[in-house]
């Protein structure tokens, strides 16, 4: 896939009728433009070659999933202790003994989704019943349920 493409002034006939003095005479701002392949290029489309010709063992080679600690649709509960000693708890403000969050020790919430990021393993939060938006908790501060006490809406 090789492109190069040379533009000068003789190839727009546009540009022919201007007198030839008005040209600028600095190299930097040659009238002519030439594009070429980048060195690593022919690097790249050599490994490609290489891989089709072995019988794809590169795209035979996927990353593996990753193994998490609960699963999507799981009723879950924070624990008190460990989200109030939390960097998640801290970083909001709230001031001591704070009554607003009551819910998330009390209630039980659902599990919608689960990731692993740089800091660890968070899942994706919502109460139901509760008119707040999902929050993403780190799973170690989670405690599993096996019932549900609530009727789904």
């Amino acid at each position: 896939m090789a492109f190069s493409a040379i533009f000068t002034q003789k190839s727009f006939t546009c540009f022919s009728s201007f007198p030839h003095t008005l040209r600028r005479t600095n190299p930097l701002l040659s009238p002519s433009v030439r594009m070429v392949r980048a060195a690593a290029e022919p690097e790249a489309a050599a490994a490609k070659t290489e891989a089709a010709e072995s019988g794809g063992s590169a795209a035979a080679a996927k990353p593996k999933k990753p193994v998490y600690s609960m699963k999507k649709g799981q009723i879950v509960r924070v624990d008190k202790e460990k989200y109030l000693n939390s960097v998640n708890y801290l970083s909001v403000g709230h001031p001591p003994y704070y009554k607003g969050l009551d819910y998330i020790y009390e209630d039980r919430g659902e599990v919608l989704d689960l990731r692993i990021f740089d800091t660890g393993e968070y899942a994706l939060v919502a109460w139901v019943g509760i008119p707040t938006a999902p929050a993403w908790l780190p799973t170690d501060m989670l405690i599993m349920s096996e019932s549900l006490k609530y009727e789904r809406m």
